[in-house]
C-alpha cells in the first residue's frame, strides 16, 4: 500500500514536475491513496489542486536550477514535517538536430533532466537518513537508445538510469531505495509534436506491441508500485513501461 494503514500515519510524498502529464498523474495516484503531498514546478498546479480536490503544500521554482530545486525540495520537507517518498519527475525535451543545437540549450535540457534531478534525491535523502524512504525518477526508454534529434535528452535520461544505480549502491545501508521508472511513447502534452507529425506517428505506432501509446495513469501506478512495501526489496532498478517497446 502506498496510503495510510490502519495505525500509521498517512505518506508524506514530494512529487516533482506535479502541474501535467506524468507528474500529475503520479500526485494524483498518491493523493488517492491519502498521502500528504508537496507538489513542485515551475507554475501553480492549480489544475492537479482541482483534480486532487484538498489541500497539498505548493512550492514554486524553476527546476532547471538545481541550487533553486535543491531549496524548494528543503522547504517542502519543512512544511510536510518529513518525507517519506519523493517523485523526481520533472523533465524536458528539445528535438532539433545534433549539428543545429546550442550548447545553451543542450545544458538546459541536461541541467533538469539530470543535474536538478540528483539535487532534488539528495535533498529528499538527507530528511530520509534516520526513517528511511523511497526515491523514483522518471528516466526514458531512451536511455537505452539514442533516439532521433533527442541527443540531450536521450543522455540526461542515460545519466539517470546509471544516477538511480549509484544512488541506490550509497543508500542501501541508509533504508533508502532508489529506483526509476522509464516511460515509452505517453500520449501527453510533451509527446504533442510527434502527434503532430504523421510520418512518425504511423512509424511509432506500428513498433509498439501493446497496439496503444501509454497513459500518464501506466506510469504512475509503476511509480506508486516502486515507492510501495511491495517493492521493499528492490533497489537501483529501471522499470520500463513501455508496451513492450523495447522488446521489439
Amino acid at each position: 500500500m502506498t496510503g495510510a494503514a490502519a495505525g500509521r500515519s498517512p505518506q508524506a510524498v514530494i512529487v516533482t514536475g506535479a502541474s501535467r502529464g506524468i507528474g500529475r498523474a503520479v500526485a494524483l495516484r498518491f493523493g488517492a491513496d491519502g498521502a500528504e503531498l508537496a507538489l513542485v514546478q515551475r507554475g501553480d498546479a492549480a489544475e492537479t489542486l482541482r483534480a486532487l480536490g484538498r489541500p497539498a503544500v505548493v512550492e514554486q521554482c524553476d527546476l532547471a536550477n538545481a541550487e533553486d530545486a535543491e531549496r524548494a525540495i528543503e522547504r517542502a520537507i519543512e512544511r510536510l514535517g518529513r518525507v517519506d517518498v519523493c517523485v523526481c519527475n520533472a523533465g524536458t525535451v528539445l528535438r532539433r538536430p545534433a549539428l543545429e543545437v546550442p550548447l545553451e540549450d543542450f545544458r538546459r535540457v541536461v541541467e533538469l533532466n539530470l543535474v536538478s534531478t540528483f539535487a532534488v534525491a539528495r535533498a529528499a535523502a538527507r530528511a530520509m537518513t534516520e526513517r528511511g524512504g523511497s526515491i523514483v525518477m522518471t528516466a526514458s526508454v531512451l536511455a537505452f537508445q539514442g533516439g532521433w534529434r533527442v541527443g540531450s535528452y536521450a543522455a540526461s535520461k542515460a545519466g539517470v538510469a546509471n544516477l538511480v544505480h549509484a544512488l541506490a549502491n550509497e543508500w542501501a545501508s541508509l533504508g533508502i531505495r532508489v529506483n526509476a521508472v522509464a516511460p515509452g511513447y505517453i500520449a501527453n502534452d510533451f509527446t504533442a509534436a510527434l502527434h503532430a507529425d504523421p510520418v512518425r506517428l504511423a512509424e511509432l505506432d506500428a513498433r509498439i506491441p501493446a497496439g496503444r501509446w501509454g497513459s500518464d495513469e501506466d506510469v504512475a501506478e509503476a511509480v506508486a508500485w516502486l515507492a510501495s512495501s511491495a517493492a521493499s526489496y528492490v533497489h537501483g532498478h529501471t522499470l520500463v513501461v513501455d508496451g513492450g517497446w523495447l522488446g521489439r
